[in-house]
């Protein structure tokens, strides 16, 4: 979905059909009372960052694992009267040994481990750091047209760009980084080297 960019992306993910057992991994600007509750009644999931301004009440303290990262596993009740909602939700709070500091999670799942919890979220930079390679390598940092056409174009020529990188990452025998891929790649496009056995070869 295409929208201008004024338009926030909330406004687009309220429209988004999505299948029961759907997990959302979404930051703290998508935190929507509304769209929350129709997540849950629709039985999609959602693990996001809870904002420090939020309001809650404790209506039952999880056990949590010994000598682990997990501070706190409890679940909330949040009200909202602007809304006019009540949602049941569950609050993680997990120790960050590296940047040595707390993390507290809102999720509706009540299922899952807390600290399974946990790596979902983290595995949401996964996608950001995909991204990133992508605009940084493959220079994808304006677009060549403005339709919704030529957008979706390039985009999907960049994902296949960085899919055949990532094939030839896999392939090399050598353990080239993406950076230093794709400038080798640049260099035999110019025909400065030669191609024979690059891919095998390791630098020195």
């Amino acid at each position: 979905m295409l929208t201008d960019d004024k338009v926030h992306e909330i406004h687009v993910a309220r429209k988004l059909a999505l299948q029961p057992g759907t997990i959302l991994v979404m930051d703290r600007a998508y935190i929507d009372y509304l769209w929350m509750d129709r997540l849950t009644e629709s039985g999609v999931f959602f693990v996001t960052r809870m904002r420090a301004d939020i309001k809650y009440k404790v209506t039952k303290k999880r056990k949590t694992p010994r000598r682990a990262a997990v501070l706190r596993d409890e679940e909330i009740l949040i009200r909202s009267a602007t809304h006019g909602v009540e949602l049941g939700l569950r609050r993680i709070v997990i120790w960050n040994e590296q940047k040595q500091e707390k993390l507290v999670f809102l999720t509706n799942h009540l299922d899952f481990a807390a600290s399974t919890i946990a790596a979902i979220y983290k595995d949401r930079w996964q996608i950001e750091s995909f991204f990133k390679s992508m605009k940084q390598l493959l220079r994808v940092k304006t677009f060549v047209g403005t339709s919704a056409n030529a957008l979706k174009i390039q985009m999907w020529t960049a994902l296949i760009a960085m899919l055949i990188l990532k094939f030839l990452q896999w392939r090399a025998k050598f353990g080239w980084s993406l950076s230093n891929l794709v400038a080798l790649l640049r260099i035999l496009r110019c025909g400065v080297a030669p191609t024979h056995n690059l891919l095998r070869a390791g630098s020195h």
